[in-house]
């Protein structure tokens, strides 16, 4: 599936970003200040849940322009019009709702979605193992990425791949959120994809459910010619994982590496916090992303003054490479502390906050939007390499024949072999 939930409240609350923190703090509470304007009618606590979640889009959401163009207010006129008298009517209720933002992102997540969203960010997925995004062109899906040892990666489907139909069910009605709930189900049973991969051409494809170990960490030394490397493989931003990055560079780095391959292919996000807290690993002061709210107001996040890693390294990405990894991607490569390598990233540059609703469901709400260090804006335009790597993209990022992998190996080798002078990661 397809993490898009961004916590950033831990890693400002540490920070000391106020601006941002209190916009957090606001979207994750807002939830709290409902009872003057509702006690003069008792509401159910379906009927609640519609409110609740009006409120939380209301004084959260980035772009309060657009809550004036759909006539928010009447959206909840016209959502507590409807007979709401189960849990069903209120989702379906909201659901109508947020569809008017035409924001992908901000969306309800029903409680068993709720539920294996924070499993993914807890670093567990069962499933066929695609990490998806909306499609804004066609109001359709696509694939970002295939999990490494999943149905769908052992499948070799491909970043940009379009999906259109689960079972039968073309994913436009679905919606992302509806499509990502059609590819769970038990371990063992299957499910039917039908694929475009750009071709013009559709193809289906049976899967099997499977217990997918993400296993978002993964590293291992190099030997490039005379030189000796690290492989720091990164694939998703889930809780673990500022923790398991630091235990990597302290193992690589006591195995004496003179440089890092750092790679990013396929990593589709996940906690914004995470990528912070990793990309603070590696710069020393410098900006790391600056965030734009429903104020209009700009703030810097920055990297503290230690670093675990400040030896040379470059930077593999590819379409796979989306939100969170964007971030700590743009951030090497304004600051100019890492060379990026490989293909376009994806272009997500949204920030959600998840909200736990009364009945065990969430509701997540874009609440600000990110760019790069230098100013530029990731949403819907991604990241450019500093330099392309050759065609065709390898499909097992980080395994054998990874070809991309060795031309990494030897832009570091002869990155390390540059006079002192000249050298700069």
């Amino acid at each position: 599936m397809y993490p898009t939930v961004n916590d950033l409240s831990d890693w400002l609350r540490r920070r000391g970003f106020q601006a941002l923190r209190q916009l957090i703090a606001a979207s994750l509470c807002c939830f709290l200040v409902l009872g003057s304007a509702c006690t003069a009618v008792a509401l159910s606590d379906t009927q609640q849940l519609v409110v609740d979640s009006w409120r939380l889009v209301n004084q959260g959401f980035w772009h309060p322009e657009q809550l004036d163009a759909v006539r928010w207010k009447r959206q909840r006129q016209k959502a507590m019009e409807r007979s709401i008298e189960s849990s069903n009517d209120a989702y379906a209720a909201i659901e109508s709702m947020l569809a008017q933002l035409g924001d992908p992102y901000t969306r309800l997540l029903r409680p068993e979605d709720y539920t294996a969203l924070k499993n993914s960010t807890n670093g567990s997925l069962s499933g066929v193992g695609l990490q998806l995004g909306a499609d804004e062109s066609s109001k359709g899906v696509v694939v970002i990425s295939a999990l490494e040892g999943s149905p769908a990666g052992k499948a070799e489907i491909t970043s940009g791949t379009q999906l259109l139909s689960v079972d039968g069910k073309d994913v436009v009605d679905l919606g992302l959120e509806g499509t990502v709930a059609a590819l769970r189900g038990d371990v063992g049973s299957q499910v039917v994809l039908t694929l475009d991969n750009g071709s013009g051409e559709t193809n289906e494809l049976t899967l099997e459910r499977r217990s997918v170990d993400l296993r978002p960490v993964r590293t291992r030394r190099l030997r490039s010619g005379s030189h000796t490397l690290g492989y720091l493989r990164i694939t998703q931003f889930s809780e673990g994982v500022p923790e398991q990055v630091k235990e990597a560079l302290s193992e690589l780095q006591n195995k004496e590496i003179e440089g890092l391959v750092l790679d990013l292919r396929n990593n589709s996000g996940g906690l914004v916090s995470a990528g912070l807290a990793v990309a603070d690993d590696f710069l020393s002061g410098g900006a790391i992303v600056e965030t734009r709210n429903r104020e209009g107001i700009n703030d810097t996040i920055q990297a503290s003054l230690q670093t675990v890693y400040d030896g040379p390294m470059v930077t593999l990405v590819n379409g796979g490479t989306a939100s969170a990894s964007e971030i700590l991607a743009g951030a090497l490569q304004d600051n100019e502390r890492a060379t990026l390598l490989g293909g376009q990233t994806f272009g997500k540059g949204l920030i959600q906050t998840l909200t736990n609703l009364s009945d065990g469901s969430g509701l997540a709400v874009t609440v600000a939007g990110y760019v790069t260090p230098s100013g530029r804006d990731i949403q819907g335009e991604g990241i450019a390499p500093d330099r392309g790597l050759s065609d065709p993209e390898p499909l097992n990022p980080g395994g054998d024949g990874d070809r991309w992998l060795s031309e990494a190996e030897q832009w570091m080798e002869a990155l390390l072999e540059q006079p002192a002078d000249d050298t700069k990661a």
